[in-house]
């Protein structure tokens, strides 16, 4: 067993044991023992030995220091180049385009001949879930308004996100307010990927979801039905939606249960919906699937670029 892999599974270890019933007084040390933990997860998910991309291009999106976002362009392109726009997780209330993009992606995906940005949006509980959305639409109109400098394909764009990421683009995709208050539309999206994401029900995972994220779930979503359906993705996937997704997931049941939910909502809204299941269990193959992906001796990497030059072909 790698280093790596010995640090992994003694978080995931940890973050059990810190997830045990304990008596009242004991309650609030351990929530921050689980924030501790969630924090160095956030960062494994995208730590990695890898290849290093090189060459990125920080963009402000906004007035917010989180507002930004790092963008590399195509290799050996001259041709304007499509674009893939990756959004972090991190349990909407932590991780960065710094720490949880995976080492990976930039390097392939620019190497496929496209153009690759990873962008920070602003924080729960500073922000709301509803800001967090309009930040990824600002992001990709900040990339839009600079595509002729940027060398970007501004009719050829893949929004892709993991786990809490995942719902973000997931709830860009399905309810078009967030892009239309960016001056754009489901138009402007070629295709939506979110990565084993397991919040596209909100209300579905605050009934069923695991225990230890309770609590996250209800700092992010708060107690109001109506809102936590209006943040669904599967409950806004009525036609209109982005016209493509792909649903990427490993064997995480929560997981699995809300991509089938959510490629059947899309499907009858009019959404041409692929998935792709893959092994991986727990916290550990949760992280694994968005450190890894970009990755050429890993499966999930080739159903990604088969999906992209489908939708990317002209």
């Amino acid at each position: 067993m790698t280093k790596r892999n010995c640090f992994g599974y003694a978080i995931v270890a940890a973050f059990a044991v810190a997830s045990v019933t304990v008596p009242a007084p004991f309650a609030d040390a351990r929530e921050k023992l689980r924030d501790r933990l969630r924090e160095r997860l956030a960062e494994r998910m995208g730590a990695d030995d890898g290849p290093k991309a090189q060459g990125s291009e920080t963009i402000s999106y906004g007035s917010n220091t989180l507002q930004n976002l790092d963008m590399w362009r195509a290799k050996d392109r001259k041709a304007p180049a499509p674009l893939v726009v990756f959004v972090h997780g991190g349990g909407w209330k932590r991780g960065s385009k710094d720490n949880a993009t995976g080492p990976f992606k930039p390097v392939h995906y620019t190497g496929e001949g496209y153009a690759f940005a990873s962008i920070n949006y602003r924080l729960v509980p500073d922000a709301t879930v509803e800001e967090q959305a309009a930040d990824v639409a600002m992001a990709v109109r900040a990339l839009i308004d600079r595509a002729n400098n940027l060398g970007i394909d501004r009719r050829r764009i893949v929004i892709m996100g993991h786990s809490a990421g995942a719902h973000l683009v997931a709830i860009v995709g399905t309810d078009e307010r967030y892009l239309r208050g960016a001056g754009l539309g489901f138009a402007d999206i070629a295709g939506v990927i979110p990565i084993d994401g397991a919040a596209y029900d909100v209300p579905a995972q605050m009934k069923d979801g695991p225990p230890i994220m309770q609590a996250t779930y209800k700092q992010t979503f708060g107690n109001d039905p109506v809102r936590q359906k209006m943040l669904s993705p599967t409950l806004q996937a009525a036609a209109p939606n982005a016209p493509q997704f792909l649903l990427l997931y490993v064997q995480r049941p929560d997981g699995v249960r809300q991509a089938e939910a959510l490629d059947k909502a899309l499907t009858a809204g009019g959404s041409r919906v692929e998935r792709g299941s893959f092994p991986g269990e727990g916290m550990q193959g949760h992280a694994e699937i968005n450190r890894r992906l970009g990755d050429p001796t890993y499966a999930p990497t080739a159903t990604v670029d088969s999906w992209l030059k489908r939708v990317f072909a002209r």
